[in-house]
């Protein structure tokens, strides 16, 4: 495989993975289109051209040095220059990360979008879920556009070394996961809910490393009411405000990969329970998903950078 064919198996694996029907994903290619349109030409050759095919925008090839055989890749969640240079040491043809860098970071914002269809299809209705997103968006918009973000782009370019981040096809991937075994399982308690991550191979790794499942809102003893998966796709955190709106559209429990001390407070008032399966755990079962379609193609996979790695 090829860096390009790579990338273009994960986009692939996130579409099929987004709980978005195909027609929205196309949707909010045409509205990227309709914003390029409506520039003059002196900003259309600043554009980003990556948002008119791809609908991942925190995804990114960072440097393709045009090999023909990608045989070894270098997977981190977290990838800085130090990887990069042992990257390089070991004669790795390809790194992978999750988390952005780059353009994929400074498009953090415009992926978070996903979240007020993902909670539309909850039963939230989609102005207060877009009302009350856009504000959340803005911060992070704000929030990343003062970020260094090329660092372990420009050590990538220097070194020779190919380079992409995989992050919403990932978290797209994980969220399918657990919205298929939640359905499967039908857990009633939220110990229950507990006790099934607790199963999944990349959490028991998690919990020897001191990361375990952990409830953030909520008590063991709670009935987990109708599960939501939706908190683990969708670029990072919503807003905090939504969990009152979940309540009030019969969501009783929220399986999320980390939660902020406000966003707990808010759930804990809207007595909505919520269960934090580990980040970086979460983030390895995504990667791992779409790497298990990689590996097939003959790329050996090294891990680095927190990354757990776990064939299916």
């Amino acid at each position: 495989m090829t860096t390009k064919q790579i990338f273009e198996l994960a986009i692939q694996i996130g579409i099929k993975n987004d709980f978005r029907p195909k027609k929205l994903i196309d949707e909010h290619l045409k509205q990227a289109k309709k914003a390029f349109e409506r520039l003059d030409k002196a900003k259309q050759k600043l554009f980003d051209n990556e948002r008119l095919s791809n609908p991942y925008s925190d995804s990114r090839i960072h440097i393709d040095n045009g090999k023909k055989t990608i045989k070894k890749a270098m997977v981190g969640i977290d990838i800085t220059s130090g990887e990069i240079v042992i990257a390089k040491q070991l004669g790795i043809d390809l790194v992978i990360a999750h988390h952005p860098a780059g353009n994929a970071l400074q498009g953090l914002d415009d992926v978070m979008h996903l979240q007020a269809d993902v909670l539309e299809m909850y039963g939230v209705p989609i102005n207060l879920a877009e009302g009350l997103l856009r504000k959340r968006i803005s911060e992070v918009a704000r929030g990343v556009h003062a970020s260094n973000s090329y660092v372990s782009v420009d050590a990538a370019r220097n070194l020779g070394v190919d380079y992409m981040n995989i992050h919403t096809p990932a978290d797209n991937s994980v969220a399918t996961f657990f919205k298929n075994l939640v359905e499967e399982k039908k857990p009633r308690y939220v110990s229950e809910l507990v006790d099934l991550i607790y199963t999944i191979p990349e959490y028991q790794e998690a919990v020897r490393r001191g990361s375990s499942p952990t409830i953030y809102s909520g008590s063991p003893e709670n009935r987990t009411g109708r599960i939501a998966i939706a908190e683990m796709t969708g670029g990072t955190e919503g807003a905090p405000e939504l969990y009152e709106k979940m309540a009030n559209s019969g969501i009783g429990t929220v399986v999320a990969m980390h939660l902020s001390e406000k966003h707990r407070e808010h759930a804990e008032k809207a007595h909505v329970n919520v269960v934090v399966a580990p980040h970086i755990a979460s983030d390895s079962l995504g990667m791992n998903l779409i790497l298990d379609a990689v590996e097939k193609k003959g790329v050996e996979i090294v891990s680095a950078g927190g990354f757990i790695r776990v064939k299916r």
